[in-house]
């Protein structure tokens, strides 16, 4: 086994790891349920590679997350930060004798649990009272239970936590001192650098770091997911420029994430310049220290092409962030599959790959510190007929912002997951059709990556209760697609989806160039030109000439090497 550690640094990162482990625990719930489908109690997923056994001082044995999560201070709601298996003990001196004046204490009121909170509490501390005199009172109540409970995560979720179902280790929840700044006020690389010391707090977050390290046989890599929509992109540079110096052969893959941002006609000048600097000095630094970098954060998801059969409200980031946890999810599933030897019987799954392998696949031509696309389709369409009226490889959208369409690159590299997928109507795929339907579609494709390598799983994506409402009316229970018009009615649930089939792609491609060059030509136009609008900022951000025409220097290099040769060479 080769376990992974994954790293949330930031608010919106938090909001995709909850969904990400709601997820996990679904599957591990499934797995144990004799009624549930056969595709969730043989996944063949093995699941130790996200997860660490242990035991309380009680003696009872845990099975948790193995995380590192970074936020701000008071950003956990009613969660402890000790998480809720472990019981803190604390103690108080009965007698204070270094101090001989008044003492006062204040304190703030804990915040409420809500009612998916209440639930959880209740079902684990065996206090629900049920009224089990006839099968159908018994179902009515609990169905209006969970629709009260839906409704209520619907209309107000104020933190990551509001819809966690996961029990995590009193080392995964680290919240930074000295940080009390609402998240609108956190909201550029700045104020980040200013207000985080990795002196003062870093070598916490090591030791953090560490303990979850140091008990991997042998561990894969680093699947670290940071908030880029502000302060946090300065904290994770830290944070990943010490995990480069201490695990110097461990690859990370970073997902550099942005919820949603309000974006009006009256937005000012500075405005747009303190974000496109911020853009271009995050993602220059972070990409620095990554192997692969895969950038998350459409302008808007309700209005692209992946929400075609689904009804998104774009302010919310329990909405958005359900979308790009799906995606991790799917991508992730290669590097926990169980691997398939020449004599082993039929599977479920099939590519198992490492992190590493999936980093030397997409870099092969080397292109070091790799920019990868991510695309998805949720839920993915049958295989064959019915809504397919597209292949698979069509029907996959971009998460990633500024990409080109229509473009061939010669170089291209891709690794595609496909799971839970149907051949047609509500009929599974197997393995073997999925491949031969790819292949298929690959060979018809009008362009094609120079490779691309393929993993493939039976088991669906499980929709949690907690799962927001964001499905259209032509979704059914189990994710296939219906008949009729694509309507704007009430959107669906986890009341009336259980499960869907998800497609995803990382992809290596010039289709990125856009994205990189619009953070050069910012760099550039707002921070090293004569008379930038934005010099006067960045130097307050603590960046001199020599530090911006390094990053200039570093963006130009990506840019000649995604360049295709014909780009690239003279045109008089």
């Amino acid at each position: 086994m080769k376990e992974l550690v994954t790293i949330q640094v930031g608010d919106f990162a938090n909001y995709v790891g909850s969904h990400f482990w709601n997820f996990q625990d679904e599957l591990l719930g499934l797995a144990g349920d004799p009624n549930a489908d056969s595709f969730f109690k043989n996944h063949d997923l093995n699941m130790d590679v996200l997860y660490r056994t242990g035991v309380t001082q009680q003696g009872i044995l845990t099975y948790t997350p193995r995380l590192l999560s970074i936020n701000m201070r008071g950003s956990l709601g009613s969660l402890s930060s000790h998480g809720t298996l472990y019981k803190e003990v604390t103690s108080f001196p009965s007698d204070v004798v270094t101090w001989t004046g008044k003492i006062s204490t204040q304190a703030c009121e804990p915040h409420k649990k809500n009612l998916f909170l209440q639930r959880l509490y209740e079902e684990e501390e065996n206090l629900i009272v049920t009224n089990d005199t006839s099968g159908s009172s018994n179902g009515s109540q609990s169905e209006y239970q969970d629709k009260d409970i839906v409704e209520s995560l619907e209309n107000v979720v104020e933190f990551w936590t509001d819809y966690s179902k996961v029990h995590y280790h009193p080392q995964s929840l680290y919240e930074l001192n000295g940080v009390w700044m609402d998240a609108e006020d956190f909201n550029n690389y700045g104020i980040g650098k200013d207000s985080f010391s990795w002196d003062l707090q870093g070598e916490e977050i090591s030791d953090r770091l560490r303990f979850f390290v140091e008990e991997c046989d042998h561990i894969q890599g680093f699947q670290f997911v940071v908030d880029d929509s502000g302060g946090f992109s300065a904290v994770a540079e830290e944070f990943l420029e010490n995990i480069v110096d201490e695990y110097t052969n461990t690859p990370v893959l970073l997902y550099a994430v942005q919820g949603h941002r309000a974006c009006t006609s009256l937005q000012s000048k500075k405005r747009t310049v303190l974000e496109d600097l911020h853009d271009a000095v995050s993602f220059s630094r972070l990409s620095s220290y990554s192997k692969l970098i895969v950038p998350l954060g459409m302008p808007s998801l309700s209005k692209g092409k992946v929400s075609k059969f689904l009804h998104i409200e774009d302010e919310k980031h329990y909405h958005s962030s359900a979308v790009y946890a799906a995606a991790l999810h799917s991508i992730s599933l290669p590097f926990r599959m169980d691997p398939i030897g020449p004599t082993t019987p039929a599977s479920s799954v099939s590519g198992a790959v490492d992190l590493h392998g999936v980093i030397q696949m997409l870099s092969g031509q080397g292109r070091q510190n790799m920019v990868s696309i991510l695309d998805v389709a949720i839920p993915a369409p049958a295989l064959f007929g019915g809504q397919n009226e597209q292949s698979l490889l069509e029907n996959l959208h971009p998460l990633t912002p500024q990409i080109a369409e229509d473009v061939e690159d010669m170089q291209g590299v891709e690794c595609l997951t496909v799971h839970g997928a149907y051949a047609s109507g509500s009929h599974r795929a197997s393995v073997s059709q999925v491949k031969d339907a790819v292949d298929a579609a690959f060979q018809c494709a009008e362009t094609n990556p120079m490779f691309y390598h393929l993993s493939v799983a039976l088991c669906p994506l499980p929709i949690p209760l907690s799962f927001p409402s964001i499905f259209g009316n032509q979704v059914g229970q189990h994710g296939e697609l219906m008949g009729g018009p694509i309507t704007n009615s009430s959107s669906k649930g986890s009341l009336d989806v259980y499960s869907i089939p998800m497609a995803a792609r990382l992809r290596s491609s010039n289709a990125i160039l856009p994205f990189v060059e619009s953070r050069l030509r910012n760099l550039h136009q707002f921070g090293i030109d004569r008379g930038a609008a934005g010099a006067q900022l960045l130097r307050g951000w603590g960046f001199g000439r020599e530090d911006l025409e390094e990053m200039e220097e570093m963006l130009s290099k990506m840019v000649a090497t995604l360049c295709p040769p014909q780009l690239s060479s003279d045109s008089d």
